[in-house]
Order: structure tokens, then C-alpha cells, then sequence
């Protein structure tokens, strides 16, 4: 398993609508950032699902190593 590659050193914001699947590239070679265009074939890495609970405003992960994927904790201040 390879490891994912730093997409950006910030989250990106999306509006979400509720009962809508969203699928994460965990891999950060994405050009439809912050999610899946399938460029992960032959990293090792899948995407990850999330799945709205309401309609908000979510600060997906682009630095690809959060410990609460999909969802930005911060982790790419100490990159």
C-alpha cells in the first residue's frame, strides 16, 4: 500500500445535502478534489464513503491524513 499523496495543505469546504453519498479520494491524486475520479487503481488506497446526515457545510480532509476521515482534525498544520 502506497501512501497518499498531499492534495492540499488546507480542508475544502462543501456544502452537503442530506441523504447524499459522497466519495472521498483517500489517495490525493484526485483532479476532482476533494473527491474520487478514480486515480487511486494500483495505490492500494480506496476511497471512503460518507454519507450526509443533513444538509451542512463539511470541511473534507486534502492533506489525506486526518484521523477522523474523511473530515478535516487539523493534521496538515503539522505537515
Amino acid at each position: 500500500m502506497s501512501e497518499p499523496v498531499v492534495a492540499q495543505k488546507s480542508p475544502m469546504p462543501i456544502d452537503v445535502e442530506a441523504g447524499k453519498k459522497y466519495f472521498w479520494c483517500a489517495c490525493g491524486k484526485s483532479s476532482k478534489q476533494p473527491f474520487c475520479d478514480g486515480s487511486h487503481s494500483g495505490t492500494g488506497l480506496s476511497p471512503t464513503m460518507y454519507e450526509a446526515t443533513e444538509s451542512k457545510r463539511v470541511f473534507f480532509c486534502c492533506c489525506k491524513h486526518s484521523k477522523k476521515s474523511p473530515i478535516c482534525d487539523g493534521t496538515h498544520n503539522s505537515l
